[in-house]
């Protein structure tokens, strides 16, 4: 035993030179990349405008590089794979981290995990070596090596190292029962080969993951985000990628992976802020969700769009300048027809409308002149007089407003009349669902309608920016262009060809120009296209927000995760079939992760329980842990909800001391058990997000998709199934986010639980 733990000892000693070593060079590279950078700026802005794209080309690639290099500090090396001997005898060690490294003499010290010289390290097996005789797990705290885990696929080195064991999980067990943070972490280090076969499957079309609670559908999907823009920089780079998750907590939940993978371009955002500039909130009205989230309403909104292009009744009597002349209808209808004849959106073919009646007017208004002057007068002169005349710009204005998308959508759901008109087929009750006040908050479900309108409409004209002539802006950008090819070789040899492009270059150096990134110029354009687009939680989408992304990705290039069984919606639908075929038509493929890596088995089999009992068709992925602790049921009618949430969490407090704890009750009960926990446990331990020092964090069951937490006290069953109208999606994703233990308080008699919940598996 003593020779065990002495081998055992020198090869973490051996392990922590080499991991050493490699955050050696990794500091080494920082300084001369903050070296070169400051040097680039103090260059400042003498030479010529190739000078200056030259100098912002390498101040753009240093900065990215920066911001790579001091993301990846946390595990950068995690895993060894020993190969078979080459011709020679000679058996290479290869190290995997999180980005490649290479010495000063070009010499490889580390792979990056997303390499092709990677993939054996996920995808290796006893039956399919891959030549590959040991894999090795590096477990790493800061930059120390704590412990290590040996999988042996060539029996032949048993005999050689009886230090070790075969087949051993030691780091992913050691992975999924770690303490929850409130945020997010990486797998990288513990991808499986169901998951890795994912990640690194090809970009075209969309992939859709369904997966079960705990199956690492998120983390995958990341790591698949990452995968791609390594794989495939050269075309994701200049068009970026989007992560849409379900909600604002969930972005904060997941928004450091990426960065910690290598990858600090990437745009994220919830399903209330794919409009630029917009902030919505959930909607708190199912119907109004559903009925917003039919495909028909996108001809609601071309219909009120059509609306506001009015014709008149009678003819309109205008002065202008003291000369009354008359606007007629046949001649708006003339106008209105040539202005949609250009196919424009509303904004910009109303200026060809404004230019057809303020030439029809002028000469109207010379004629008349004419006949009460007897001298001639040049119509050219008089368009001015007739455009700024009021009586003309009120009277164009009630024909074709300019409108913004908020405007439309604000008064159409906010005025009856305008509403029936536009869609005169809804019912009644649709109608009521979907009228609001004037003023009300944006929701999520009005976001699909906003950019719809925006599409419809286009944009309002903006007054001159400053910017330098067009002509001067084309010769700035074939300098910068110029510029990146004669540094094209550098940059590929550094593996940052790409990075910036032309139009980024050549806007920086204008006057009052800002540098911007893809993600940060796609963030802020709602008219960007992506190279592919990444959606979690998808079952929620509806199929007006499966419209929008649609239009954020022409290519269809999506890879798409979620469960169907835990789809909240009143209107969710039954399959990914009746989803996604109306916008991917069969260019979409389905694939699915079959094993649990976060929640115990036995309290995976009552949500199953209960979900099934309820008539939903779950899939029971394979947990790899049977869990430790039981889950439980309290069930005290007459009691108080805030003593037994109070109760339950001082016992799992005790059973699981360092626990990070998640009480899930309805909405309207955060309030009142965020103050009785607080007086309980102190302000300072308790709160509505996982913040530093927070220990129990207080959300509605809508606020934990995609979420995981050590232990979770569930409050109300009842309430929260009569709260989604009777759909307990919300209580099977509530009762999967524990890693450890679960337990369930009610105040209700066992007749209204719901069905399932009272024979608690053991």
């Amino acid at each position: 035993m003593t020779d065990v733990v002495s081998a055992r000892q020198t090869e973490l000693e051996l392990e922590q030179g080499r991991v050493s070593e490699r955050y050696a060079r990794l500091d080494a590279l920082r300084v001369e990349k903050e070296e070169q950078l400051a040097r680039v700026r103090r260059t400042g802005l003498e030479g010529s405008l190739q000078n200056h794209s030259e100098r912002d080309a390498f101040a753009t690639l240093y900065e990215d590089r920066l911001a790579q290099l001091y993301a990846v500090d946390e595990r950068l090396v995690f895993g060894r794979l020993d190969l078979d001997p080459d011709e020679d005898g000679v058996s290479e060690q290869r190290y995997i981290g999180r980005i490649g490294l290479t010495d000063p003499q070009q010499e490889r010290l580390l792979v990056d995990w997303r390499a092709a010289e990677a993939g054996a390290f996920y995808q290796a097996t006893a039956a399919r070596r891959q030549h590959v005789r040991r894999r090795r797990h590096l477990m790493l705290r800061g930059r120390e090596v704590r412990d290590l885990d040996d999988e042996i696929l060539d029996p032949g080195l048993l005999a050689d190292d009886d230090h070790i064991s075969p087949d051993s999980q030691g780091a992913l067990l050691a992975a999924v029962t770690a303490r929850r943070t409130g945020r997010m972490g990486d797998i990288v280090a513990t991808i499986q080969a169901e998951q890795d076969e994912i990640i690194r499957a090809g970009v075209s079309g969309a992939l859709v993951v369904q997966g079960g609670p705990g199956t690492g559908k998120t983390a995958v999907a990341l790591h698949r985000a990452a995968y791609l823009l390594y794989t495939h920089r050269d075309r994701l780079a200049r068009s970026g990628v989007l992560v849409v998750g379900p909600s604002t907590a969930f972005m904060r939940y997941i928004e450091r992976v990426l960065p910690s993978l290598g990858e600090t371009g990437v745009v994220m955002a919830s399903l209330g802020t794919l409009m630029p500039g917009f902030q919505a909130g959930p909607e708190p009205r199912a119907a109004a969700a559903a009925v917003k989230g039919r495909l028909e309403m996108a001809e609601v909104v071309v219909n009120a769009v059509a609306q506001r292009q009015r014709l008149l009744v009678e003819p309109r009597r205008l002065n202008i300048d003291g000369t009354v002349v008359k606007l007629k209808p046949a001649m708006v209808r003339r106008a209105r027809e040539r202005a949609r004849a250009t196919g424009k959106p509303h904004n910009e073919a109303r200026a060809t409308f404004v230019k057809i009646l303020v030439k029809d007017l002028a000469e109207k208004l010379r004629k008349k002149l004419e006949k009460s002057s007897g001298a001639p007068v040049q119509r050219d002169l008089l368009l001015e007089d007739v455009r700024t005349a009021r009586d003309v710009r009120v009277a164009l204005n009630l024909c074709w407003m300019p409108m913004t998308p908020e405007w439309l959508i604000g008064d159409l759901l906010s005025r009856e009349p305008l509403l029936r008109a536009a869609a005169p087929w809804l019912s009644d009750e649709d109608i009521a669902a979907l009228l609001r006040p004037a003023g009300s908050p944006w929701t999520e479900a009005d976001v699909p309608l906003l950019d719809e309108a925006a599409e419809l409409l286009g944009a309002v004209e903006a007054p001159p920016t400053g910017r330098e002539s067009e002509a001067q802006h084309r010769r700035n950008v074939d300098n910068a262009r110029a510029s990146l090819e004669n540094m094209h070789q550098s940059l590929e040899d550094m593996g940052i060809d790409g990075v910036v492009d032309a139009e980024q270059l050549a806007a920086a150096n204008e006057p009052g120009g800002v540098r911007r990134t893809t993600a940060d110029q796609a963030a802020h354009d709602r008219s960007w296209t992506y190279g592919h687009v990444v959606v979690d939680e998808a079952q929620e989408l509806s199929p007006m927000q499966w419209r929008l992304l649609a239009r954020r990705c022409p290519m269809k290039s999506f890879t798409v995760v979620g469960d169907i069984a835990q789809s909240s919606r009143l209107d969710a639908a039954g399959s990914w079939d009746a989803a996604l075929t109306p916008f991917f038509g069969d260019r979409w493929r389905l694939e699915e992760l079959t094993v649990n890596y976060r929640s115990p088995a036995r309290v995976m089999r009552w949500a199953a329980q209960v979900a099934q009992a309820a008539g939903l068709a779950v899939s029971q992925p394979e947990a790899v842990r049977e869990g430790d602790h039981a889950p439980e049921l309290v069930a005290e009618p007459g009691g108080t909800l805030t003593g037994l949430v109070g109760d339950a969490v001082a016992r799992q407090r005790d059973l699981v001391p360092d626990a990070l704890t998640a009480v899930i009750v309805p909405e309207a009960e955060v309030p009142a058990q965020v103050a009785a926990l607080r007086e309980r446990w102190g302000t300072a331990r308790v709160d509505r997000a996982p913040l530093p020092g927070v220990e129990v964090v207080v959300v509605s069951p809508r606020e934990t998709k995609g979420l995981e937490f050590d232990t979770v006290v569930l409050a109300a069953p009842e309430r929260i199934v009569e709260d989604a109208h009777g759909v307990v999606g919300d209580l099977y994703v509530a009762m999967t986010r524990c890693t450890q233990a679960l337990t369930i308080v009610s105040t209700a008699e066992e007749a209204r639980l719901p069905a399932g919940l009272s024979a608690v598996p053991r």
